[in-house]
């Protein structure tokens, strides 16, 4: 599974701590081994963000993301859970 980053996503990454930043990378790997493996906690979103899924990056850190095709994912936000779904 390839993954692209949205600019949005860059932007708050780059705001994360180093700690974040590197489970965020570990799990990128798992993601793109297996989307749908079980410690991502993969799910689809609902309102604003129909079409959209999810995954647990650690304790309250999301990322929001979205399939372009088949083999390739669309990271477009990452933040606390408040903070995506306000």
């Amino acid at each position: 599974m390839k993954i692209v980053f949205h600019r949005r996503f860059e932007r708050q990454y780059k705001k994360l701590s180093e700690k974040i930043k590197k489970k965020v990378k570990e799990r990128n790997v798992v993601f793109a081994d297996d989307p749908l493996h079980p410690s991502l906690g993969n799910h689809p979103l609902k309102g604003k963000y129909v079409g959209h899924r999810s995954i647990n990056v650690s304790g309250d850190i999301r990322i929001i993301y979205k399939f372009i095709n088949i083999d390739t994912a669309l990271f477009l936000e990452i933040g606390t859970h408040s903070d995506l779904y306000k």
